[in-house]
């Protein structure tokens, strides 16, 4: 690793934290967001933001509250101002593609608005494909003065997925599903397309770097995908299962093909798939191992995705079509 400045950052997006511990620079890290996890060391630090809204309810009441709190012109998260200044970071980094996904670029500049003198660098990221999540990890890298160890992560990133690719060439693609949110449904958008074509199958909902798409099951009835993965954002795979009895009275879930047939996954969400960072290459091998398994093996299988047998008890509240 080349020399480093040292400076004082905080990371106010969990894919953002996960870069500078990729970089190696984990020890400059003075804050994070209440989302960031990963690596589990970064619990120990003090985290300066909070939802506003209650985010142990359904997906269902999770998302009337947001709706509802971005219809008046609402943040959906708050930054604590005083805490934030007293740490005196040299480097802030948040983002500006989603108000919903992670504390906003906006939310940052209000927090920081009364800093007369402070000469903290903003680096916020708004990746919508994967060459901006490697140009993401470039930029935070370069704000921490380690633009080459950068460079060597996006190889590294680039090389790994290319590996993946070349294991599936040549074979059928099954016709995926990837459901980002159950109840409303929702698919992928962003970087999934891509990552779902270089694990070797074909994405049947949203476009490589549009916002993900809010979709019906009646779209997923007309798609007849061979097989199904719920990913839910923000959510692992018992929170997501708990989720998933939503649909055990929907007819149009019931009866869809891929869900006879037993070909349906549920993976963590929350630690791949939704977060623009290094993990997106697990991302793709968890795709890969659903999509082939007969040759790809990464051993994801059981830890970040679990066949979704469908016998969760129902709930009262049922999905609308």
């Amino acid at each position: 690793m080349q020399e480093q400045h040292n400076p004082r950052v905080v990371s106010l997006i969990a894919s953002a934290t996960e870069i500078v511990h990729a970089l190696g620079a984990g020890e400059t890290q003075v804050a994070r967001s209440h989302e960031c996890d990963w690596p589990p060391a970064v619990l120990d630090i003090p985290a300066v933001t909070r939802p506003k809204f209650k985010v142990d309810g359904s997906s269902r009441t999770i998302d009337r509250a947001v709706r509802s709190l971005v219809e008046q012109g609402l943040s959906v998260y708050a930054v604590d101002a005083n805490s934030l200044k007293a740490l005196a970071p040299d480097v802030i980094l948040t983002q500006d593609q989603c108000d919903v996904c992670a504390v906003s670029l906006a939310d940052v500049e209000r927090a920081v608005r009364s800093w007369i003198d402070n000469a903290a660098k903003i680096v916020s990221l708004r990746p919508h494909t994967m060459a901006d999540v490697y140009g993401d990890v470039v930029r935070v890298a370069e704000a921490l003065g380690l633009a080459e160890d950068g460079k060597r992560l996006v190889a590294s990133m680039q090389e790994r997925i290319a590996a993946i690719s070349a294991a599936v060439v040549g074979r059928d693609k099954p016709r995926l599903a990837f459901i980002e949110w159950v109840d409303p449904a929702m698919s992928g958008g962003h970087w999934m397309p891509e990552l779902i074509a270089a694990a070797g199958g074909i994405n049947l909902f949203g476009e490589t770097g549009a916002s993900s798409p809010w979709i019906t099951w009646k779209d997923v009835v007309a798609a007849d995908p061979d097989m199904i993965l719920v990913a839910p954002c923000g959510y692992d795979i018992p929170v997501t299962l708990r989720e998933m009895r939503v649909l055990a009275h929907n007819s149009l879930w019931q009866n869809l093909r891929a869900v006879r047939e037993g070909r349906v996954f549920v993976a963590d969400g929350n630690a791949y798939f939704n977060r623009p960072g290094p993990r997106l290459v697990e991302s793709a091998e968890i795709l890969a191992e659903v999509l082939h398994p007969d040759v790809c093996d990464f051993g994801r299988r059981g830890k970040a995705f679990v066949p979704f047998a469908g016998d969760a008890a129902p709930v009262r509240e049922a999905t609308r079509s």
